[in-house]
């Protein structure tokens, strides 16, 4: 079902039923241990509440206790500061008495050191004095003194110093009368002695005698040392000792009295200080005392603070335990519940790890509807309808088990779109045993990874230089590796890594030849950018696929965000504060609880101690208050934003549903690839230009219009022409379903357009087609008795069906009041040949004018939308240059060749390199960069899409790149990466369309010098005309498709410039002018250089022999009908001859009839309604009734083929049959055994597919196809290889192939050759023409070589014959395109309006001798099988034909084998 409708592959292998187990093994062992641990911690939370209560009482009892010692404690503190008081107070008292004494000792010692220092002073000045006298004794000696003693009579100076010293030296005073020498001497007589008592001389108590006496000599002038020394040396010495000790003794005398003093003071103070030592030590002891008192009663003081702690902390417990226990009031009912509910819950936990195991197991890569349908559905039926039903918690969520809101919310923060697929997503990534494989096309996956993981992620691409390393790296490190923009397979290299296939215990992994350590913590995340991949069975074994791809919800969100974001900014700011508020205070919430229980349950003995624990409860507590309130605050305003969020939604709805039709282009051409960024900036942009509106009801009007119309402009500039209008039916058909303005049973009809079978219409105007097609409409209740009413006003109904404009004017009767849609679907049934005209009113009435004009964008406003992340992808086609635009755009805003900053590469062999260089370097300088035919270089796109990639941040802003390329023919051979085209701006450029616009652009390619140019002037404008002509028509006739031309071929404007310089060469070099020769050279080499096709080489050259011959010189050739060729004029004229005399467009200027667009429109139309129906979502209903129906009307089909479905030629039987093999029988046993390999393999496939359907068989991409095929009336790719080639939709191919069956049971039922031969019926309708010719060689004896076949039309029918010819053999089956036949001429004639392919009658058909055949007057018609003409040619027959051949080649007339 899943594949049906989403076209996605995913297979169910036994490794996911092996991670569904392993997974259950561990979810349920953690959930187990979690539920446990989690009922522990309440249990232990509600065991430790209950025991606070006893506690509490003991603490009270302890505090009354604590009391009393208290008073004690109080009271002997009290005595105890009684007495230190009395004892400080004495202390006191005796301190002031003794600094009293303290002052008067410092008065004395001060008195004392004056006195003293007078003293020392004065008796300083009697040393010189002493010293002297001192040294004068010295300069005294034995030898001398003996000397000195012995003068007999000494001079008077030695007299008078001898004398001096007697009265010194007199005892008590008592000078001797007698001082003569004799006495000197008898004084002197002991030398030592006398030495003696000079040294010893008592100085400072000379008596008053001897000082009188010794006064008079020493005021004799005479007595002086200097003088008496050359006297004697002795006598001089001693006169130096008694003038200095005299001397000395006179100042001692002087301080005396001041040493008395002095001595006095001294005992003074000695007094004074033995009394204050007294006073001192008596302190000292008074200080002891009142220490050990105070020490006695801070031990008091501080065992009676102890106890009041111990009372407060008793009180404070007793208080924080009563907090405790009514803080916890609330907790203990709800733990209670809880564990209750925790017990519930271990019956349910198997239950509910077996759906959540199978949901990460199994629904990753499901979109959100059959997520849904699965669990709803599917699994809990199964589960509740077990014999022994497996109880699950009810209405339960499948991530509950495995992640948080906490988690959400920290993801939703981290870049997770919030819509409930992604949080899935993420839960399935962050669990899942196997490596997450993201299928991720708007990258928004990706970027949430990047987000989550930072900078610790190694991202890598398969295939960069130097992955494997990282990935090893990451391996052994533990690291998270990210592989991003993976394809549909894998390296080899890393299959042991995805599969996880370790080697040694585990512990290492095998990468290529190395060995790697495997750590533990490894983790690997996989990526693709590609939108819908099919990964083979054993990929998807070895990881979960995880789809991220955006839902038409999903993205609705994102957008209404958007939206809301550029409208009222502040709603949108208000919004994202609450979400990420109300994330955070989820986390803050729970963070709490859990440290509350951790804290609880981890609390030791006498827990109640704990303020920590009791704050932090408390904080839980009025956190959680606080948070209640805001979180009733933000629900309210959350509903008011939600509420003016709303009035922007349809604006997102529309946006999101024209997001999935973009998305949807790339099945009608791979080219055309949009990404969701680059969608947005569309989206915004539409935005911000829309309409500005008071009334917000007003403004999303306006703005639904501009985004609409803004992606419009967007994506249309970048389909072919053929594509725009399916594009914007498909707009509007989505558009008015969303809006429920259209029936969808209606749409339906008008897609699929189903058509009655074998009905004959009962009136002229209308083909069987088309009365199959009425009678199908007639069957539903709004279009009961169509009909009856065509066929009972068949007159106004025919004037109606054969107008020009049947789709301007207004349907008869009661028909013209039926809505736009019913009558599209009438008109489809009458004209489909305007159908692409109707669907154009329809959009324009639906939609607006604006949808329908056309109008091109001008390449500078493409031009404001690129940057450097944004390049510019020109989608090439035949014969324009888009790239003219960029370089004029380049000249006028600076960017040229000549400036160095425009770089133009066109890639082929070896370009590669020059591009990159030019690359790196306009990023860094900010050039520009042209990359032309990047389709060329295969192999290099990868390359290119990583530079452009890594070139879009960080560039110069002036960066740009544009490329362009060729579209592939078919989707199996494009090459372009997906990401280079979703990235850029792509823009077609497509030729004009229409004679006029080709024929104008083919004259632009000259000016008037040109038409000078040549000497032969007459001849050179004619045929240039010609020639410009000739290039329009044959540019231009494609777009009639096979009848057109049978082939497509890329001409363009340089075949014609160079035509004209080979006309001017020729014209030059001849004197007459060579038509011949030109012809030759445009038709078979400058045009048909392009041609591969023989018949189209017979066209191309038809074309010249008719638009160029000698009759034009004298302007009586006429290129169409009504336009001549112009006669001689200069440029400017040309054109206006051009604007005044060509005809209006019709199939008649190009040779053909009116029906070639008949034919033409209705291809395009047919194609239009079967790739709009293809790109209709599957299901809209979301696997509800449409699935069923779908997968009912499959089935029923699949059995009717079945049932119908003869069975297989008996080819042994049949070869019993036959005598002889003729030819005719050799092609009938061909034809057998071609049918019996079609039929088998329909018998196989439709099987296989039965069994499928059932559930027996795994539905194979084969098996998909086959079943969309069947529910799109589409022949089966399998069955069409083995076929023949056909244009019938499935229906009426196999009720062909049911008509080619039966003609071959009767043809082989005695192998004798039937009346009329069914041409049409053969695989290979060639054997058969071969084997006439066989037949009539052998019978007649001819050489094969040197026949061919003749044709003769009858004018009979096929019923008219009786027997089969004697030679040759007559067909039927055969039909006109491009012309009829003439019954009655015999000839071909023009065809009637309408009759797009009239019968043939039937052809007689036998084998002549070449040169017997008949050349005059024939035109050689190719046969082909389809209308798809050539690779289906069949033969050419020889028809007879009045008017020259030229006529029905240009006309493309053909015999097809098949209406």
């Amino acid at each position: 079902m899943y594949l049906q409708n989403e076209r996605r592959y995913n297979y169910t292998t036994p490794k996911s039923f092996l991670e569904q187990i392993k997974l259950y093994q561990s979810l349920l062992t953690v959930k187990s241990l979690e539920l446990t641990a989690k009922m522990e911690r309440l249990e232990n939370g509600l065991t430790k509440l209950q025991s606070t209560a006893q506690q509490v009482d003991d603490l009270k009892a302890k505090l009354a206790s604590q009391e009393v010692e208290l008073t004690q404690k109080n009271e002997d503190a009290d005595k105890l500061i009684q007495v230190v008081g009395i004892e400080t107070e004495k202390v006191s008292k005796e301190k002031v008495m003794a600094a009293e004494e303290e002052k008067k000792v410092a008065v004395i010692a001060e008195e004392v050191g004056k006195k003293a220092k007078e003293c020392e002073t004065d008796l300083a000045k009697a040393e010189p004095a002493l010293i002297a006298a001192q040294e004068a004794l010295n300069t005294l000696n034995k030898n001398n003194l003996t000397e000195l003693k012995s003068f007999a009579t000494p001079p008077s100076a030695v007299l008078m110093v001898t004398a001096a010293v007697m009265c010194l030296l007199a005892p008590n005073g008592k000078v001797p009368k007698d001082r003569g020498w004799k006495a000197a001497k008898s004084m002197m007589q002991k030398v030592d002695g006398f030495l003696d008592s000079l040294l010893n001389y008592d100085k400072e108590n000379i008596p008053d005698g001897s000082l009188k006496a010794v006064q008079e000599y020493l005021n004799n002038p005479e007595f002086k040392p200097d003088l008496i020394k050359s006297k004697s040396a002795a006598a001089a010495g001693l006169c130096s000792w008694a003038v200095n000790i005299v001397t000395f003794y006179n100042v001692f005398c002087d301080v005396e009295p001041k040493r008395n003093a002095l001595n006095k003071a001294n005992a003074e103070l000695t007094a004074a200080q033995d009394k204050l030592a007294i006073i001192t030590a008596k302190i000292a002891e008074l200080d002891a005392n009142l220490a050990k008192l105070t020490a006695d009663f801070e031990e008091a003081t501080s065992a009676k603070l102890k106890c009041q702690q111990e009372a407060e902390s008793t009180a404070r417990t007793i208080t924080l335990a009563n907090r405790l226990v009514g803080g916890l009031a609330s907790e203990n009912v709800r733990w209670a519940e809880a564990v209750a509910g925790f017990k519930e819950q271990e019956k349910t936990l198997p239950g509910d790890v077996l759906l959540t195991t199978g949901f990460v197991s199994y629904m990753g890569c499901f979109s959100k509807s059959y997520r849904i349908d699965l669990i709803e559905k599917m699994w809990l039926p199964f589960l509740k309808s077990q014999k022994v039903p497996i109880p699950i918690t009810e209405g339960i969520d499948p991530l509950s088990l495995l992640t948080d809101d906490a988690a959400v919310a920290l993801w939703n923060n981290e870049g997770l779109p919030s819509d409930r697929m992604s949080t899935e997503n993420a839960t399935i990534l962050t669990n899942c045993e196997r490596w997450p494989l993201m299928v991720d096309p708007q990258l928004q996956g990706i970027k949430w990874i990047k987000s989550k993981y930072g900078d610790g992620l190694r991202v890598v691409r398969l295939g960069q230089r130097g992955y494997l390393d990282t990935i090893e790296q990451g391996i052994s490190n533990g690291d998270t590796v990210l592989i991003e923009n993976m394809m549909e397979s894998v390296d080899p290299v890393l299959d042991p890594l995805l599969g996880r296939n370790t080697i040694k215990k585990g512990r290492y992994i095998k990468i290529g030849d190395k060995e790697v350590e495997y750590n533990p913590e490894f983790r690997l995340i996989l990526q693709t950018k590609l939108a819908n991949p099919h990964y083979k069975p054993e990929m998807q074994a070895q990881t979960t696929l995880i789809n991220f791809t955006v839902t038409r919800d999903g993205l609705e969100d994102q957008l209404l965000a958007q939206v809301v974001a550029q409208e009222r900014p502040d709603l949108e700011a208000l919004k994202l504060d609450l979400t990420k508020q109300q994330n955070d205070f989820k986390i803050v919430l729970k963070e709490l609880e859990d440290n509350l229980l951790s804290r609880l349950s981890s609390a030791e003995g006498n827990f109640l101690g704990d303020t920590a624990l009791v704050e932090n409860l408390e904080t839980t507590k009025r956190t959680a208050a606080e948070i209640e309130v805001k979180v009733t605050e933000a629900k309210t305003t959350e509903v008011q934003i939600n509420e003016a969020r709303e009035h922007y939604r349809p604006a997102a709805a529309r946006a999101s549903l024209l997001y999935f039709i973009l998305n949807d282009l790339n099945r009608i051409n791979p080219m055309y690839q949009f990404s969701l960024k680059a969608f947005s900036v569309v989206f915004a942009h539409a935005i911000s230009k829309a309409e500005p509106a008071e009334e917000v009801k007003q403004r999303v009007g306006n703005l639904i219009d501009f985004i609409t119309y803004s992606v419009f402009m967007y994506t249309s500039r970048g389909l072919f022409e053929q594509d725009k209008l399916i594009f914007t039916a498909q707009v509007a058909f989505q558009v008015l379903l969303m809006k429920k303005e259209i029936n969808p049973l209606e749409l339906e009809f008008l897609l699929r357009f189903p058509s009655q079978m074998n009905v004959t219409s009962p009136v002229d105007f209308l083909s069987n087609n088309s009365w199959g097609a009425i009678k199908s409409l007639s069957g539903m209740e709004e279009f009961r008795n169509l009909d009856r009413d065509i066929e009972g006003s068949a007159k106004r109904w025919k004037k109606f069906v054969e107008s020009e404009c049947p789709e301007k004017e207004k349907f008869p009767q009661e028909w013209k009041n039926k809505s736009s849609l019913q009558k599209l679907c009438m008109m489809r049934a009458l004209r489909p040949d305007r159908m692409t005209y109707a669907v154009s009113n329809f959009i324009e009435e639906k939609l607006g004018a604006q949808y329908t004009e056309n109008r091109a964008v001008e390449f500078s406003k493409s031009f404001e939308e690129t940057g450097p992340e944004t390049p510019v992808f020109f989608i090439l086609s035949p014969g324009v240059d888009p790239l003219k635009d960029v370089e004029a755009l380049g000249k006028k805003i600076g960017w040229t060749f000549d400036q160095g900053n425009f770089h133009n590469v066109s890639l082929g062999q070896g370009q590669e390199i020059v591009a990159e260089q030019c690359m790196d370097l306009a990023a860094k300088e900010g050039h520009w960069v042209i990359l032309q035919n990047i389709h060329l270089v295969a192999k290099w796109l990868s390359t290119l899409e990583k530079k452009l990639e890594a070139y879009s941040y960080g560039s110069h802003k002036d960066y740009r790149v544009f490329m362009s390329a060729e579209p592939s023919g078919t989707p199996e051979s494009h090459i372009i990466p997906q990401g280079i085209l979703e990235s850029s701006i792509k823009i077609t450029n497509e030729p004009p369309t229409g004679m006029h616009a080709n024929l104008h652009k083919a004259l632009d390619n000259f000016n008037q010098d040109t038409l000078e140019m040549c000497s032969r002037e007459a001849e050179f404008k004619s045929i240039l005309f010609a020639l410009c002509y000739f290039h329009a028509v044959v540019a231009e006739r494609r777009k009639f498709g096979p009848q057109g031309w049978n082939r497509v071929y890329p001409y363009n404007t340089g075949d014609l410039t160079i035509s004209v310089n080979v006309l001017y060469n020729y014209l030059e070099a001849n004197a007459k002018v060579p038509w011949e020769d030109l012809r030759y050279l445009f038709g078979e080499i400058m045009y048909g250089g392009h041609i591969t096709d023989d018949w189209d080489r017979r066209l191309c050259q038809t074309y010249l022999e008719v638009y160029m011959h000698v009759d034009m010189l004298d302007g009586e050739l006429y290129l169409a009908p009504g336009f001549p060729v112009p006669g001689n004029s200069d440029y400017k004229a040309y054109h206006t001859y051009i604007d005044e005399m060509l005809p209006a467009e019709s199939p008649y200027l190009y040779g053909l009839h009116p029906n070639a667009e008949i034919g033409f429109l209705t291809t395009t139309s047919d194609n239009l309604f079967k790739t709009v129906l293809e790109m209709q979502p599957r299901d809209s209903s979301g696997g509800g009734g449409g699935a069923s129906s779908r997968e009912e009307k499959i089935k029923s089909l699949l059995d009717e083929i079945i049932e119908k479905l003869p069975e297989e030629f008996n080819i042994m039987e049949l070869a019993a049959k036959v005598e002889e093999r003729s030819p005719y029988v050799v092609v009938a046993f061909q034809e057998c055994e071609r049918m019996n390999t079609l039929t088998n393999e329909i018998r196989r496939t439709l099987k296989e597919l039965d069994l499928g359907l059932k559930g027996e068989l795994t539905i194979t991409a084969d098996m998909e196809d086959l079943s969309n095929a069947l529910y799109l009336d589409q022949v089966p790719a399998s069955w069409m290889k083995r076929a023949y080639p056909s244009l019938f939709g499935l229906g009426q191919w196999y009720t062909d192939l049911l008509l080619r069956i039966k003609e071959l049971e009767s043809w082989t039922s005695d192998f004798a050759l039937p009346n009329v031969v069914w041409l049409a019926g053969f695989f290979n309708p060639q054997s058969f023409l071969t084997a006439i010719m066989q037949s009539m060689a052998r019978k007649n004896e001819w050489p094969l070589d040197k026949m061919c076949l003749q044709c003769d039309v009858t004018k009979k029918n096929k019923e008219d014959f009786s027997s089969a010819p004697r030679e040759g053999a007559y067909v039927h089956g055969l039909f006109m395109e491009g012309a009829r036949w003439d019954i009655q001429t015999g000839m071909i004639a023009d065809a009637r309006l309408k009759e797009l392919t009239p019968a043939m009658p039937v052809i007689f058909i036998r084998a002549i001798p070449v040169d017997k055949q008949e050349t005059r007057n024939i035109y050689e018609c190719p046969v082909y099988k389809t209308k798809i003409r050539g690779p289906t040619f069949v033969w050419t027959f020889n028809l007879k034909s009045k008017e020259k051949a030229s006529k029905w080649v240009l006309a493309g007339v053909a015999l097809l084998l098949s209406s």
